[in-house]
């Protein structure tokens, strides 16, 4: 007689297709509306639930795993990210993590480089004057940006995504810097022509672009502030496509307004979905839904991932993409 499936509780709506192959492999139990659980919803799933597949607009924090039951044997997030979960919390109650990392890489690059060329060229700004039928013509000083070859870009996290984003970079022709928690090995630097710093305060300030590709952590939270914001060149551009958190967007706003900075393309907010006020209606900065790992294939890469993790803890094996608190 085979062993009873899994209990799976979706927070949210995946592909089709992941669902589908979910209740093959499962007992699970989808979110058709596709609507955030609410915390009076999320206490119940983790009551029912022996894996909970949550993604990161769920706060998993330690009261929430406090209150789950006894059957809660995994939280199988959908996602890279792990800082809406507790993972202290997590560990400590016996539960196994997981995430889906390198599924996104090369889609959340390729979104960095998009922001990177639609900041410096104008591109939304210029779209939006065909779109209200403003475009009268070509006029040689009319719409000027900021050319990208021979600019430096420093990127902040040298991870996969930053890697990844440095190796687009050195075809449109940037000098590739970084800092990190500590240097990539001298093969990757040297393939990537990249140039490490230690101080990430010396780097901005000789940065003509900073590209922010670092996770969310307690040492990461405003890792941009407003000193640190105030130490960026004038015509410096600043590019998030990592965690909202990462950057203080209220001080942001500041060097918005008071022009203090070239150009701003964000793909992610401290207080998502809201944007601070300040942000909005500026030509030189560009807005994004949080679309970095919006491809048809990195979802349905990232569903089978989360699908591979829990098939391997059924099977009583490690899952691939466990995650402890060793790693942060």
């Amino acid at each position: 007689m085979s062993a009873p499936k899994l209990k799976v509780v979706l927070t949210r709506s995946l592909p089709d297709a992941v669902e589908t192959r979910m209740r093959e492999l499962f007992d699970t139990e989808l979110n058709l509306t596709d609507r955030p659980m609410d915390r009076a919803a999320l206490e119940a799933a983790v009551q029912r639930a022996d894996v909970l597949v949550p993604t990161i607009t769920d706060t998993i924090d330690a009261g929430l795993i406090g209150s789950a039951g006894e059957q809660l044997k995994m939280i199988a997030s959908f996602g890279a990210g792990v800082d809406h979960i507790d993972i202290d919390a997590a560990v400590g109650r016996g539960l196994i993590v997981t995430n889906t990392p390198g599924v996104l890489t090369e889609d959340t690059a390729d979104l960095a480089m998009g922001l990177i060329l639609a900041a410096s060229r104008r591109i939304v700004e210029g779209a939006q004057v065909v779109a209200d039928g403003r475009f009268e013509g070509w006029t040689p000083t009319w719409m000027c940006g900021r050319k990208l070859w021979g600019k430096r870009l420093g990127i902040v996290g040298m991870g996969r995504i930053g890697q990844a984003l440095a190796r687009r970079a050195r075809a449109f022709g940037l000098q590739v810097h970084y800092h990190n928690r500590k240097a990539v090995s001298p093969l990757i630097a040297e393939d990537l022509g990249a140039t490490y710093w230690d101080d990430l305060d010396q780097m901005l300030s000789r940065m003509d672009i900073v590209s922010l590709n670092c996770p969310a952590t307690k040492d990461t939270h405003h890792l941009l502030s407003a000193e640190r914001l105030a130490r960026l060149q004038p015509h410096a551009i600043l590019i998030n496509t990592a965690r909202g958190e990462l950057i203080d967007e209220a001080a942001l706003a500041e060097a918005v307004a008071g022009r203090r900075i070239a150009g701003v393309g964000l793909d992610v907010y401290e207080n998502e979905p809201a944007i601070h006020p300040g942000l909005l209606g500026h030509a030189n900065v560009v807005l994004l839904p949080h679309l970095g790992s919006a491809t048809l294939e990195a979802r349905q890469d990232m569903g089978d991932r989360v699908i591979a993790n829990i098939m391997t803890f059924q099977n009583g094996h490690r899952p691939p993409d466990r995650v402890i608190p060793a790693m942060f």
